[in-house]
């Protein structure tokens, strides 16, 4: 696959930066549509008409063929490449940290962070933050333990599972999910920031910046 994708993503955003991040290591010619989904502009008839879901991040391919999902997406661009373990079970195994992610740890360590970042701090929803945060840890202590004996979560190679999980475990402490307890992880993570074409999440705007530092 070598034609030139369109992502509409918003940069801060994990599951966006999940593609991103991959579509550089491949060296994969993309554009990026910059769509701030928290201005609303995941909600206009032209965003709708990609993804009647409302959200980002979307791929869109040169025939305008549409793909939504983060995860999916990574999926379908690491084929056939070292990102994808070709080995049905070895792919498997990646595939369910993959669904543990989405399931188990994204909805608790990236919730926790949208909360304290795009939330006002009077919000109702930082009532939840407690049980967002003692969930986030739950699924931290489950990657803590596979790190333990296990250098990446794709198999023997880095790969898109550790992309998955790379993309909010790195600042889960911006929704007050401290990783100080979690030798492996932050081990994992140093490895992950060391692989070839490596991109981090760009810095929050200043307003984001003040309400990520009044909810720590």
């Amino acid at each position: 696959m070598s034609d030139t994708v369109t992502v509409h993503g918003f940069s801060p955003s994990g599951n966006c930066h999940k593609v991103r991040l991959l579509l550089e290591q491949l060296g994969r010619p993309y554009r990026w549509v910059e769509t701030r989904s928290d201005q609303g502009a995941t909600r206009t008839p032209a965003f709708l008409a990609l993804n009647p879901n409302a959200k980002v991040p979307v791929l869109v391919r040169e025939d305008g063929a549409v793909l939504t999902e983060s995860n999916a997406m990574l999926c379908w661009l690491a084929e056939g490449s070292a990102f994808l373990p070709a080995d049905a079970w070895a792919r498997a195994q990646a595939l369910s940290w993959m669904f543990f992610e989405q399931y188990s740890h994204e909805p608790y360590v990236a919730v926790a962070r949208f909360i304290c970042g795009w939330t006002p701090l009077d919000s109702p929803r930082r009532a939840d933050l407690p049980r967002l945060r003692e969930r986030a840890h739950a699924a931290l202590a489950v990657m803590e333990r596979h790190l333990a004996s296990h250098a990446w979560f794709t198999g023997e190679a880095y790969g898109i599972a550790d992309i998955a999980l790379f993309a909010y475990t790195a600042v889960a402490d911006e929704g007050g999910v401290s990783l100080a307890r979690y030798p492996a992880i932050n081990d994992w993570l140093a490895r992950v920031r060391g692989t070839p074409r490596f991109i981090g999440l760009p810095d929050n705007d200043a307003d984001v910046r003040a309400r990520l530092a009044a909810s720590a």
